[in-house]
């Protein structure tokens, strides 16, 4: 299966955008190789802002541009982005529903080496929290491509994330893709597994190993975490009666918790929430830290098997 960075989908839409004469301007807190608005910079320099490593400057140098009637792309890695300048997002941007589009790269476990620092595993809990703010996280390139083209079109603030390392492919052009709108990949009367990021193609490795075993997964892409598809979430728990999520993030307070606040208030059934418990990664090849950590299939696997016995 072919695999392609997140982010090569991100830089791809920015040039779309600018190439067919949306008024965008990508600005970067010095890591435009990483976020991949160095393609921007070459191509349409003047359409490109480097603000140096101020994060916080950066968003509020977005906001400007916004309130000038610039759509401000605003790139860099997602634990620096949500963490040093949520403040900014909070009062400059979410406050006055500036029409602002933030963009945390190099998110999640997956990002490796540079360890527990720049491993962002909060920045879709402190997101989703913000009032007028959107999240998305889409599953492969070619989604983070669309979702990106999406996302200019929206009017309002604006989050997505994607990590660093190439994943596989799973959708295509002719996939469906909405803010707002869940997409189910594969149906199923067992269990539900709703996931985004990197985890839906683990999600449905997974399903295909339990499938073997006469368990039928159904697997849904919740690419948008706010606002959240209550009605797919919803007539999914009610056809399965089992919900399991799973996300490259904190068990506490991101997807997970946002699909368990619309089941508890609506339609209870037994849950399980999948990510990281509570803790920090640390430095490794991210092959072997998302089997470390159980961001892997065989962990999904394993979690629903003994879900389904219960």
């Amino acid at each position: 299966m072919n695999k392609i960075p997140m982010r090569d989908g991100y830089g791809k839409a920015l040039l779309k955008l600018i190439g067919n004469g949306k008024p965008v301007v990508a600005l970067d807190a010095d890591v435009a190789k990483s976020t991949r608005t160095v393609w921007v910079r070459d191509q349409y320099p003047e359409h490109f802002l480097d603000m140096g490593i101020a994060e916080q400057d950066m968003v509020g140098t977005a906001s400007g541009l916004a309130l000038g009637g610039i759509i401000p792309f605003a790139s860099t890695y997602g634990v620096f982005l949500a963490g040093r300048a949520w403040d900014q997002i909070r009062t400059t941007v979410c406050y006055n529903n500036l029409n602002v589009k933030l963009a945390g790269a190099h998110a999640g476990i997956s990002v490796g080496p540079d360890g527990a620092t720049h491993q962002a595993l909060e920045d879709v809990a402190l997101m989703r929290v913000l009032p007028n703010m959107t999240v998305v996280v889409p599953c492969d390139a070619v989604e983070t491509e669309k979702a990106t083209l999406a996302l200019a079109e929206r009017e309002g603030s604006c989050y997505i994330r994607f990590g660093r390392e190439a994943v596989p492919v799973i959708t295509d052009e002719d996939s469906p893709f909405e803010i707002g709108k869940a997409n189910v990949l594969r149906d199923g009367k067992d269990a539900v597994l709703f996931a985004n990021g990197a985890m839906v193609y683990e999600g449905l490795e997974a399903a295909k190993q339990l499938a073997g075993e006469g368990i039928d997964l159904m697997v849904i892409n919740l690419h948008t975490v706010k606002p959240l598809d209550q009605e797919a979430v919803l007539a999914a728990a009610r056809k399965t009666g089992r919900v399991i999520t799973a996300e490259e993030h904190q068990a506490a307070g991101g997807m997970g918790s946002a699909v368990a606040e619309c089941l508890a208030q609506h339609y209870p059934v037994p849950m399980r929430i999948l990510g990281m418990q509570d803790g920090f990664g640390e430095s490794g090849a991210p092959d072997e830290l998302m089997k470390r950590y159980g961001f892997s299939s065989d962990a999904i696997y394993q979690a629903v098997k003994d879900f389904v016995a219960l």
